[in-house]
């Protein structure tokens, strides 16, 4: 769980960031889930757009995904989502306390 600063100092990391991977008609899958939780695993924080032509909203494609790979909504504005996930052995992003 990350605190309201925490939350903070993400958002104002995702805001700079370009949507990585995006959500189309075919909704969420297996193979999209690993892909985005392989670039986590390097990257910590990720963008993700949900198209106009998705079944999903962006708050229930980053919902999904966050749950089947245990990683953080950080934020949802719009058709685009942030999600954080820690790497344990090998952190990029310092976190304020």
């Amino acid at each position: 769980m990350i605190t309201t600063k925490q939350r903070a100092q993400l958002k104002a990391l995702g805001s700079k960031l370009q949507p990585s991977f995006q959500v189309g008609k075919g909704g969420v899958n297996d193979a999209q889930i690993a892909q985005i939780d392989d670039f986590l695993r390097v990257h910590e924080i990720i963008k993700i757009k949900v198209l106009d032509n998705s079944l999903y909203t962006a708050r229930e494609a980053a919902e999904e995904i966050a749950s089947a790979i245990n990683a953080e909504v950080v934020q949802v504005i719009g058709s685009k989502a942030v999600l954080y996930k820690p790497n344990p052995k090998e952190s990029v992003i310092r976190l304020v306390k």
